[in-house]
């Protein structure tokens, strides 16, 4: 049997919580494979973890995810988890000053959210389908990316609150039809974590919304979000579950 190391895939994997599980799982002797829009972002940190490989995909597209997987195969690597951290989340109301909804705001929030993180799941559980048992009897751990807002939706998340809850809603039926083939899959649903786009917000700003979680009274950071998705990868009774990460926080219409 190979001793090479096993690979972790992970979308959106060039910045946020994506480029934490890169680095943690990279950090830990893992093979890494970074997918994300952002090629140069991507091969910047892969160039920090040795032999990671850095593939410029959009995720909404299914048949650009196929061959990102099919090409981190062709070069013998045994696919053992896939993350999917990619994600967009602009805010617009159902109706404002400027008139309804945009449709089509709607359909590329779903597309890039939902779409993508369904490309993904199944292009990974075709490629771990393949594998053989691990100790754990395993052949592979799929963790996708929902948030709390798919629970606790504020006004003008109305897109990303469906494309979040769409998510955390395949999670047991993607269980439950991977189950015979030995394929683990989880959500985590994230609170309020210190990601490019909250980092790029004023320091008060940052201590304001931090100062909302009950315990601890902070941003998350990204690199516990990395931490619970190596813990799932760790053990084999977490599955089909969703997983709020948000220091208890409940979040307020506004």
């Amino acid at each position: 049997m190979s001793t090479a190391p096993s690979t972790v895939l992970v979308s959106g994997g060039a910045s946020g919580l994506g480029e934490a599980v890169a680095r943690r799982f990279g950090a830990d002797g893992w093979h890494v494979a970074i997918l994300d829009r952002d090629g140069d972002r991507a091969r910047a940190v892969a160039a920090d973890l040795p032999g990671a490989a850095a593939l410029e995909v959009d995720v909404t597209d299914p048949d650009a995810v196929d061959a990102a997987v099919q090409a981190v195969l062709a070069e013998g690597h045994t696919l053992r988890l896939a993350v999917s951290c990619a994600g967009i989340g602009p805010p617009q109301r159902l109706l404002s000053k400027r008139g309804p909804h945009s449709v089509q705001a709607f359909h590329t929030i779903l597309s890039v959210n939902l779409f993508g993180t369904f490309h993904v799941l199944r292009a990974a559980a075709v490629a771990m389908a393949e594998n053989e048992l691990d100790e754990h009897g395993q052949r592979g751990v799929i963790v996708n990316t929902a948030s709390i807002a798919a629970y606790d939706g504020q006004i003008g998340q109305v897109a990303y609150a469906a494309s979040k809850g769409g998510i955390v809603g395949m999670t047991l039926p993607a269980a439950r039809d991977l189950a015979d083939r030995f394929i683990r899959v989880c959500t985590i649903a994230p609170g309020l974590f210190k990601t490019p786009l909250l980092a790029s917000l004023p320091q008060e700003a940052q201590d304001s919304l931090g100062a909302s979680v009950p315990n601890p009274a902070r941003l998350g950071d990204p690199a516990e979000y990395a931490a619970l998705v190596a813990y799932i990868s760790s053990n084999p009774m977490l599955n089909g579950e969703v997983i709020r990460l948000d220091g208890a926080l409940r979040m307020a219409p506004r």
